[in-house]
């Protein structure tokens, strides 16, 4: 069953939809938390905003069953990243005139990476390659994604276009004022390298002129002997002070990297909805994180 996501006021709540919302208002059933947020702040009460991902699961690389296939199938909206997020979306038959790709348009923008290969916890190998696909972490992109969205959800639900084309000009200000914020964070780190437990910050890094050096940690878990040491030697070649962690690391971790003179950010990519808050609190709360350092 898909969860369903809702706006109140600043947290986003996972709840099951009753038959009657389901069959009252259209649904969007967006592939990542930031589109799922976007959704609901463009829709407001007036859809069902599904998120089909496992609690546990990355959405980068979750794989739905053929059930909740034919669930996501039946969406009013279907709403896709591009720059390679969620690659199910590439072997499975979805209705076109009910998905949209919120970046197409938007490919000359992709950053290229290299490949790097690591698993998230029991799951498989994967790896970063080809294209960066966390396109929202550049804040000036994710209102080019919500823009898009926005037409395409107008199309879809006329009778609510209005309410939608009011929201996206709101949202739109968020994101932009998001942006002039990270803009202004991140002049007071120019000249600086910070240094990333894993590979998705690319568009942050572009957007706001920063040197970010990735790893490949997995988040969560305690990095290994060699993994430290590998932190080590990037830090005496780049002269890092700041280490930026995926999601918030054990303690142990945290004061490990205190002991080698690394001062610790948290920062969510949010590809996956947070705990607490919701996209803009949490970014908002990351830029507050940089600026002290």
């Amino acid at each position: 069953m898909l969860r369903v996501l809702a706006i109140a006021g600043a947290l986003l709540a996972a709840h099951l939809a009753s038959p009657a919302s389901a069959q009252d208002r259209p649904v969007v059933v967006p592939v990542n938390y930031p589109l799922a947020y976007f959704a609901a702040r463009l829709g407001g009460d007036a859809v069902d905003v599904r998120y089909p991902v496992l609690e546990s699961a990355d959405p980068a690389f979750w794989e739905p069953s053929l059930s909740e296939i034919g669930g996501i199938q039946e969406a009013d909206v279907i709403a896709l990243n591009g720059a390679g997020f969620a690659q199910w979306t590439t072997r499975v038959s979805l209705p076109r005139s009910a998905t949209v790709d919120t970046t197409r348009g938007l490919e000359d923008r992709y950053i290229r990476t290299d490949a790097i290969t690591h698993s998230h916890g029991d799951g498989d190998e994967h790896s970063h390659d080809a294209i960066a696909s966390h396109t929202w972490l550049d804040f000036a992109i994710a209102a080019d994604q919500t823009d898009a969205l926005a037409v395409f959800m107008q199309r879809r639900m006329r009778n609510i276009a209005d309410r939608i084309a009011q929201n996206r000009a709101a949202l739109r200000d968020d994101l932009m004022a998001l942006d002039a914020r990270a803009q202004s964070v991140a002049a007071g780190l120019e000249n600086t390298t910070i240094l990333a437990t894993h590979p998705v910050y690319q568009y942050f890094a572009r957007a706001y002129g920063l040197t970010i050096e990735s790893l490949g940690w997995e988040a969560g878990a305690m990095p290994s002997a060699e993994q430290w040491d590998a932190l080590a030697a990037l830090q005496a070649e780049t002269g890092a002070e700041t280490l930026v962690w995926e999601a918030a690391p054990r303690d142990e971790a945290l004061a490990r990297a205190e002991d080698m003179g690394l001062r610790s950010v948290v920062f969510p990519p949010l590809a996956a909805p947070p705990r607490e808050g919701d996209f803009l609190s949490v970014m908002s709360d990351v830029l507050d994180a940089l600026e002290a350092q």
